[in-house]
C-alpha cells in the first residue's frame, strides 16, 4: 500500500471514531441548559457544536487533508440522524428548537469548518509545496 493511500485510510478511521464520539458526547451535551435571571438559556448546543468545529479542525491538521474533516461531519449527521428518528419512547433528540439547532447546526458547522479548513490548513502547504517545486526546478544562479 502507498504510504500516501495508508495515510487517508488512518484519517478516515480516525474521522469515523471521532465523529462518533462527538455525536454521542453532543446528543448529551446538547439539552444543557442554565438559569440566568429566571431564564433558561440552552449552552449545551453551543458547546456541542464547538467540540464538533474543534474535532474538525484537529482532524484537519492532523492529517493535513479536507477529507478527514468531511468525513467527520458526514458520520456526525448520519449517527445524530438515526438517533432523532427512534420511536417517541426511545428518541434522544426532540424536535424543538434546541434539537433542531443540534441537528441541522452540525451541517452548518461543518461546512463552514471545511472552508476554514480549506483557507488555513490545506491551502498553505500547496502553496509551500509549489515554492519548493520551483526553487527545485530553477536553481539559483552562481555569482
Amino acid at each position: 500500500m502507498k504510504r500516501g493511500a495508508a495515510g487517508s485510510v488512518r484519517g478516515i478511521a480516525t474521522a469515523v471514531l471521532a465523529a462518533l464520539f462527538v455525536a454521542l458526547t453532543g446528543t448529551a451535551l446538547h439539552r444543557q441548559t442554565v438559569l440566568w435571571s429566571g431564564v433558561e438559556l440552552p449552552w449545551g448546543v453551543a458547546a456541542a457544536l464547538l467540540l464538533l468545529a474543534s474535532v474538525q479542525l484537529w482532524l484537519a491538521a492532523w492529517s493535513r487533508s479536507v477529507i478527514p474533516t468531511a468525513v467527520a461531519g458526514v458520520v456526525s449527521y448520519a449517527v445524530v440522524g438515526v438517533l432523532s428518528s427512534a420511536g417517541s419512547a426511545k428518541q434522544l433528540i426532540l424536535g424543538d428548537l434546541v434539537g433542531n439547532v443540534w441537528v441541522f447546526g452540525i451541517g452548518v458547522v461543518t461546512l463552514i469548518m471545511l472552508m476554514v479548513v480549506k483557507r488555513l490548513v490545506v491551502s498553505p502547504l500547496r502553496r509551500g509545496r509549489t515554492a519548493a517545486a520551483a526553487v527545485a526546478v530553477e536553481p539559483l544562479s552562481p555569482r
